[in-house]
């Protein structure tokens, strides 16, 4: 037994590597938190304390740091963040055309920004050409769409396919 608390800092820098090399690959900041309670486990092993000591204070150490330190780190990290929306995000909310007739199984529009897709409606009655529409989400490779409220401007441009 005395060996396993003589040589219990192995331990812990074992853990701090470990928790170390997830954070990299995973970067939220959880892992670095674990590590750092770690650190306070291993600082403990040097002040010889007992096993059953250096586990509760990394724990309270590790819950302290994630409560408090993490949160405010996080914020900081993702404020200069970029908001705008990227891939199939952007499209959600783009107006568009109806080219050909979209019902519960197929159809296509044309967005605003160009792209044709093959689309269906997920509520309603079917939408024959040249109905406005709204990309309500993209499932895969299909937009689901619903008709555009009243008064909602009509995408200009070329309406083929």
């Amino acid at each position: 037994m005395d060996v396993i608390v003589e040589f219990a800092w192995v331990g812990w820098l074992v853990l701090i590597a470990l928790f170390l090399a997830i954070e990299i690959v995973s970067g939220e900041l959880t892992f670095l938190m674990l590590a750092f309670g770690s650190v306070a486990g291993i600082v403990s092993a040097f002040a010889d304390a007992p096993i059953w000591l250096q586990i509760i204070i990394a724990a309270v150490a590790a819950v302290a740091f994630l409560a408090l330190l993490r949160p405010p780190l996080l914020r900081r990290l993702r404020r200069g963040a970029d908001p705008q929306k990227f891939n199939v995000e952007a499209l959600v909310g783009l107006r568009g055309v109806v080219t050909e007739t979209v019902t519960a199984l197929a159809g296509r529009v044309k967005l605003v920004n160009g792209d044709s897709w093959s689309a269906r409606v997920q509520h309603g009655s079917d939408l024959p050409p040249q109905t406005p529409v709204v990309v309500e989400s993209i499932q895969g490779a299909t937009a689901i769409v619903s008709p555009a409220p009243a008064g909602f401007p009509t995408p200009t441009g070329p309406q083929e396919a």
